[in-house]
């Protein structure tokens, strides 16, 4: 996927996940790791993994980011994103926005903050704030209520 981040100096202050804090990114495209990557200091590297690899990952962070347009199959990994954040921690799901011609997916198949909010209404997720990743890309942030 090729793109180009919103405002990246600013990007990583509307995430809000500072240096000292983990941070797990699950499918999150090459330029966004990059950045991120370049904000943590060497006892606190961000970890990346895709999405068949996030069962492996044991370990709960201040933060986990997803990246996913496609709602097809995404109810099984927001449920284990879910499982990776530690009780005071943020879940950050970036998505494709419904109405903008350039992804990968197409709108009528785009993973939406409604079906965010129906995901993360029993493990009792609300969600806290929306960021732009990109002209064609949202994130909400998710904490516990």
């Amino acid at each position: 996927m090729s793109f180009a981040l919103k405002n990246p100096s600013e990007l990583v202050g509307r995430i809000g996940v500072t240096s000292k804090e983990t941070l797990l990114l699950v499918d999150a495209p090459e330029p966004l790791e990059r950045l991120l990557a370049a904000t943590r200091t060497e006892q606190e590297p961000l970890e990346a993994v895709t999405q068949e690899r996030l069962r492996a990952v044991k370990e709960e962070f201040d933060a986990v980011l997803v990246w996913r347009e496609d709602r097809v199959g995404s109810e099984a990994l927001l449920a284990a994103a879910v499982k990776r954040v530690r009780p005071a921690g943020a879940l950050w799901v970036v998505t494709a926005m419904r109405k903008v011609m350039g992804p990968r997916t197409p709108a009528a198949h785009r993973l939406e903050l409604r079906d965010l909010e129906k995901a993360f209404a029993k493990p009792g997720l609300r969600l806290d704030r929306e960021a732009r990743f990109s002209a064609w890309h949202v994130g909400y942030r998710f904490v516990k209520t």
